[in-house]
């Protein structure tokens, strides 16, 4: 085993999340050493893995965006391409670039109270290295990016075609002139039917077993394109991120308060950009309210688009099985396939699978208990960024990254050497993330919980949040400084 060094502050992971927070503390904490751990061999995360055709963000870039380096132009939901390049952009300029350790792969991280250090252990060329660090900070998002989630399905063994899923799309897959099958309902299935219809495939089907909440937005911001002429980049970028936050919470509450009136609100905008006589409350009526599930955005209406000139259907309906040439489902009919898509969602995996020790003792993290949604009882001078399941992930990312920000510098100014939120007995236990959706009800036992009030207890509300973590202090009686 051989030392590779020790940091102030060490992250894991150089995606959105990882490369923004070491630009916080490179723009903010000048002076502090830190480095980040990316397992993969290349930086970007979700923006590099993913190469599916018609990846793009499933949030409006003004908030996707960091809030300290504008989206440079109008383009609301952009492709996956020019999101990978902000995001190296940003790393290349706050320096974040120079501080990546590519290929390692974090394997466990272990507190020592004696020492007031983390020992993050990682897997290097099939070698092992330790790192140390005063302060650890797990930004690998919550998605395994090993394998995604695939259901059961009989008789796959006798497909002649073709199964692939999103999250490992095959660079060597022509899809020119092939009946594809999309099983899914998601961002992803709605991102790539479209993509797919407009790319040459000879038919694309979406198969769902039921209705998401599908809603189109514009491909582009006239706002923001109008401010930009008239005041600039930096301040257009800052009125739009506002105006989307605001539309985006008013969404939000609204659909929590009067369901029923949204579903109108969706059914009609649907029904405009569907045929004439189109089945819509077969396949864009949930039986679940708005935002019980993330809705989907498509950009200009694309999927109803391709719906509407023939080129993709959508068939809500049960599986019961591959056949040789396609899938059979329960009503009887038979979906003709030269390759299915599996876009059936992802698994969750919490802090990249990397065994955290406080002490000798293995923290296991659902009898943790989350403070501010970004750290957990009883383990020091750690902290994690999960985004939001209602808004763009970059929001909480960043409010996240200015509170980490301080706690560092309240570490300092007082000299302690560690700080850990201690638990309340009296507060009570609720799911982390309050979600229906499949890939957070398959894994939600496994995560930390939250508390049913502050500070224990996260939001889904950007405005709240960013005026109660900017005006928190930090001796709130639950954080221990030491």
């Amino acid at each position: 085993m051989t030392t590779a060094e020790h940091v102030d502050v060490l992250i894991i992971g150089a995606g959105l999340s990882g490369i923004g927070a070491a630009a916080h503390l490179a723009k903010d904490l000048p002076g502090t050493s830190y480095a980040v751990l990316e397992r993969r061999a290349a930086s970007g995360g979700t923006w590099d893995l993913f190469r599916y055709p018609g990846i793009r963000s499933d949030s409006d870039m003004h908030t996707l965006g960091y809030r300290f380096r504008p989206w440079r132009g109008a383009t609301a939901l952009a492709d996956g391409a020019s999101i990978l390049a902000y995001v190296r952009d940003t790393a290349r300029d706050y320096g974040v670039d120079q501080h990546i350790r590519y290929g390692h792969h974090v394997t466990a991280a272990s507190w020592s109270p004696t020492t007031a250090r983390w020992t993050v252990t990682s897997e290097v060329d099939g070698e092992t290295r330790t790192t140390t660090a005063d302060f650890l900070w797990a930004c690998s998002g919550y998605y395994d990016y090993d394998e995604g989630y695939t259901p059961e399905l009989a008789g796959q063994e006798r497909f002649r075609g073709r199964v692939v899923h999103p999250q490992h799309w095959p660079e060597d897959l022509d899809h020119a002139g092939q009946r594809i099958v999309v099983i899914g309902s998601g961002a992803t299935a709605v991102t790539l039917v479209p993509a797919l219809a407009a790319s040459g495939a000879a038919h694309v089907t979406m198969l769902q077993r039921s209705p998401t909440y599908v809603l189109s937005v514009p491909a582009t911001d006239s706002l923001k394109r109008r401010l930009t002429s008239m005041v600039g980049e930096q301040r257009s970028y800052a009125v739009t991120r506002w105006k989307n936050i605001a539309l985006q919470s008013a969404l939000y509450r609204l659909s929590r308060r009067r369901p029923e009136l949204v579903r109108k609100v969706v059914r009609k905008a649907n029904v405009a950009q569907l045929p004439p006589g189109y089945a819509v409350d077969t396949h864009f009526r949930p039986t679940y309210d708005p935002w019980d599930q993330r809705m989907c955005l498509v950009p200009d209406g694309d999927l109803f688009r391709a719906i509407k000139d023939g080129t993709a259907e959508v068939v809500t309906d049960r599986i019961l099985g591959f056949t040789e040439t396609g899938l059979e489902l329960a009503s009887g009919r038979h979906l003709d396939a030269d390759v299915v898509v599996t876009a059936t969602g992802l698994n969750l995996q919490v802090f990249g699978g990397a065994e955290l020790t406080v002490d000798g003792e293995v923290v296991e993290p659902r009898e943790t208990m989350a403070y501010r949604a970004m750290m957990l009882s009883g383990v020091p001078n750690f902290a994690f960024t999960i985004g939001y399941t209602n808004a763009s992930w970059t929001l909480k990312a960043d409010l996240v990254a200015e509170y980490v920000v301080r706690l560092l510098r309240h570490l300092r100014a007082t000299r302690s050497r560690s700080v850990v939120p201690v638990r309340d007995p009296s507060v009570e236990e609720v799911p982390l993330l309050d979600f229906e959706s499949g890939y957070v009800q398959r894994m939600v036992h496994t995560l930390p919980r939250q508390g049913d009030r502050a500070p224990w207890a996260l939001k889904q509300n950007y405005l709240y949040d960013a005026l109660a973590l900017r005006t928190a202090k930090l001796d709130d009686g639950v954080l221990r400084w030491s």
